[in-house]
């Protein structure tokens, strides 16, 4: 195996007698980072923001059918 030597200065590396410029970037978050739990979800179940857990949840509670026999919306 060949070896490596490399020496930083800001944004300069030398590797091996070669001098580049490098950038760095990082990437960030991906997506949302809300947890979406669907464990009780069942069929035309509606999502919604619970606060206490800060999840999304689906569930057997808020469905279609409960929003529109009198729910509360």
């Amino acid at each position: 195996m060949s070896q490596v030597n490399i020496t930083t200065t800001k944004n300069t590396v030398t590797v091996n007698g070669e001098t580049r410029v490098v950038t760095v970037a990082t990437q960030g978050p991906q997506g949302a980072s809300t947890d979406i739990d669907t464990s009780s979800a069942v069929d035309n179940s509606v999502v919604y923001y619970h606060a206490s857990s800060g999840t999304l949840k689906a569930d057997d509670t808020t469905t279609k059918l409960t929003l529109v026999n009198g729910g509360n919306f």
